[in-house]
């Protein structure tokens, strides 16, 4: 399943947050930085918990340095 990603990163609030009308398109606020990939490996730890498969399933397709991103969920 593919997933698309609306990520702002270094948030004072973490959220997780699915957008109108959309099974697949999601806005996620993480509190780490857009640095040294942690933002990023965030992401992936909050699509894995919302999706309840292991992190490993989880993979970014597309945007790995912009904040819209496409992630795949294996299942």
């Amino acid at each position: 399943m593919y997933v698309h990603v609306k990520v702002a990163a270094g948030a004072s609030k973490e959220s997780f947050s699915q957008k109108k009308k959309s099974v697949d398109h999601f806005e996620v606020s993480v509190r780490e930085k857009a640095e040294r990939n942690e933002a990023n490996n965030r992401v992936l730890m909050l699509v894995a918990s919302h999706f309840k498969v292991p992190v490993a399933k989880v993979r970014i397709v597309n945007g790995h340095r912009h904040p819209s991103k496409l992630l795949i969920v294996e299942d």
